[in-house]
């Protein structure tokens, strides 16, 4: 089953396609917003975005790591993105997809909520090919997307 995981940024949103039965990335990437964007087309454009790769990757179950409630500088605009792909998640073909949290996350993971930020910084690593090569956004991608093929 392919499934996606996407960890937004105030700029940008990373995602991992990723196939659970082979336990491999299919892809990672980042979609940037152009500079010249204001707030709705920036929305517009990862929304947009975000529906053609669901149905390019032919993408089945998904997950977003969004912004902790207690995160003591809440950026605005990554919340106002994280709730375009949830809009854009709800408006797909998506057999099923979920908010994540570092709880909700490690619970899916079967990890303990304490080791979540140590894969992140790699002090831990996942069992993937190239965990190694990615960096702290894409590796919260990649453990999102993984934990939306146990939803």
């Amino acid at each position: 089953m392919r499934t996606i995981g996407i960890r937004a940024a105030p700029k940008a949103i990373t995602f991992v396609v990723y196939d659970s039965i082979e336990n491999r990335i299919l892809n990672v990437e980042e979609i940037k917003i152009p500079v010249a964007f204001e707030a709705p087309d920036a929305l517009k454009y990862i929304r947009n975005n975000l529906l053609d790769i669901l149905r390019e990757y032919e993408v089945e179950q998904a997950g977003i790591r969004v912004t902790e409630p207690n995160a003591q500088l809440p950026n605005i605009q990554r919340i106002q993105i994280e709730g375009v792909v949830q809009e854009a998640f709800a408006s797909s073909a998506l057999k099923s997809y979920y908010v994540g949290q570092i709880s909700s996350i490690s619970s899916r993971l079967s990890i303990d909520r304490a080791d979540f930020k140590k894969y992140i910084d790699g002090t831990l690593e996942w069992r993937v090919e190239n965990w190694d090569d990615l960096d702290d956004k894409q590796r919260e991608a990649l453990l999102c997307a993984i934990g939306a093929a146990r939803a």
